[in-house]
């Protein structure tokens, strides 16, 4: 199990990340919650991981802290719960947020998340509520260097796009949500910080 990545951030564009590890470039998916808290590319990055192995693929996910490594292993074990949806809900809500909807039963809220029905919500009330006890409030654990900022390739409105699309949200909603956040941000992760919790509110 890789436990742990320390490296040069080469690309970022959400949800996956390109970490250069003495000369090897290894492709790690994150939430957007560590999307966030990311520095710019060229800069050192940690990030605590989780190595999934499948028959056609050795898939790795990054986390910022260990509180989120531990949410998305335990959403994992959930009968119906995948990698995918995982990073969903860290991408949608915080840590502390998803503790309290399970603590609560709070339905409404879980199903405002893509991809996320109302037998699954009331599942995941069901079998989180046992396991909440284990997830310990901790400092992130990422860390750069003050470098400057390289241009990316694709601009800050496609790759949001791209970003919540592959969270589960449609291509012509995604868009509109990224219209309206783009009107007050410019950077992709804000761009997305704003489109999620537009989306969330309304719903």
């Amino acid at each position: 199990m890789i436990g742990r990545v320390t490296g040069k951030l080469i690309e970022k564009q959400p949800p996956q990340l390109l970490v250069d590890i003495n000369g090897i470039g290894y492709e790690v998916e994150a939430p957007m919650s560590t999307f966030y808290k990311l520095p710019a590319t060229g800069n050192t990055v940690v990030l605590l991981t989780h190595l999934i192995v499948r028959e056609d693929a050795h898939l790795l996910y990054g986390f910022s802290s260990h509180n989120e490594r531990d949410l998305f292993r335990t959403l994992i074990k959930i009968s119906g719960v995948g990698a995918k949806m995982a990073l969903t809900i860290l991408s949608g809500v915080s840590t502390e947020e998803f503790i309290s909807y399970v603590q609560h039963g709070d339905i409404a809220s879980l199903t405002r998340l893509p991809g996320i029905g109302k037998k699954t919500a009331e599942r995941l009330i069901v079998e989180m509520r046992d396991k909440l006890g284990n997830l310990e409030t901790l400092d992130d654990v990422t860390t750069s260097l003050p470098v400057n900022p390289e241009t990316p390739e694709v601009s800050p409105v496609e790759q949001a796009v791209k970003a919540l699309i592959s969270l589960g949200y449609k291509p012509t909603e995604a868009s509109k949500m990224v219209r309206a956040a783009a009107l007050e941000a410019n950077e992709t992760e804000e761009i997305i910080r704003l489109s999620l919790k537009s989306s969330i509110s309304r719903r």
